[in-house]
């Protein structure tokens, strides 16, 4: 991995093309301090050849817990990522927006080595892009490793922007046909899920900006506006406007927001 450049001071984040030189800084200096993950860090970072490589080296590093061979898995997630250099743009994006949103994110490594709702969407994301090459068996499968070994459930064909925050992780479900463009933040077991047997596009369309809180779930083929807020343990089964909170059971719109508000920045739970 290239270490050129110093981490920027506190909680600054790096623009985009600095993010994986920061990482770089900041696993050296870990690697000096704790002699324990020295061997670690040398292995999936230190000694990376590539961006993409350090991304697969980790992925694979976690997933690798069924019976197959570490380098196949290793091969499989490094191929995708050489094919589709935007999933790592992609992967980017989503660790300035991880450590920008999340306070107990202080440094890209902690992201990068330890949060299970980031290594779930990466995966995801490579997952998604063996959907799209009509190789659905092996995407299904990585899907299934990465419910089993980070905790969200979601569905390869699921169409995911960037600068995406899943914090926590856990009991995440993200149906088929769901839709999650740039700049959305989800909390842990919110549910883009279907309302029964219908088959098609049925499943959520979450727009820009967007934050959904924990517990939430929202149902069918709806739409949640541009920079609105879903109050955590809400159930939408209704269309939600833009700029604007909904809550409660079901959900109802509570709150009209200006228009410079962005929910899935600012983090705010309050109603």
């Amino acid at each position: 991995m290239p270490q050129s450049g110093t981490a920027p001071a506190g909680n600054t984040p790096a623009p985009a093309e600095d993010v994986w030189n920061v990482i770089g800084c900041e696993a050296a200096e870990l690697a000096g301090r704790e002699p324990t993950l020295a061997p670690l860090l040398q292995a999936q970072l230190l000694a990376s050849g590539s961006n993409a490589e350090s991304l697969a080296n980790v992925l694979a590093a976690r997933l690798c817990v069924v019976r197959i061979e570490h380098g196949d898995l290793l091969s499989l997630l490094f191929g995708v990522l050489t094919r589709y250099p935007a999933i790592l743009q992609a992967t980017e994006a989503d660790l300035i927006a991880v450590r920008t949103r999340d306070p107990a994110c202080t440094t890209y490594l902690h992201a990068l080595l330890n949060l299970k709702g980031f290594h779930a969407l990466q995966t995801h994301r490579i997952a998604h892009a063996l959907w799209t090459e009509g190789r659905t068996e092996i995407a299904s499968w990585l899907s299934n490793l990465v419910s089993l070994v980070f905790g969200p459930d979601i569905h390869p064909a699921a169409k995911i922007g960037t600068s995406i925050m899943l914090d926590h992780g856990s009991g995440i479900v993200i149906g088929e046909t769901a839709v999650i463009e740039d700049e959305v933040s989800i909390l842990q077991n919110v549910t883009l899920g279907g309302t029964g047997k219908e088959s098609g596009d049925r499943h959520p369309k979450i727009r820009h900006g967007v934050m959904i809180g924990a517990g939430a779930k929202i149902l069918g083929n709806i739409e949640v506006g541009a920079f609105s807020k879903v109050a955590a343990g809400s159930v939408v089964v209704k269309p939600v406007p833009a700029h604007c909170t909904t809550a409660g059971v079901p959900a109802l719109v509570v709150r009209i927001h200006r228009a410079d508000e962005i929910p899935a920045e600012t983090m705010d739970q309050n109603i």
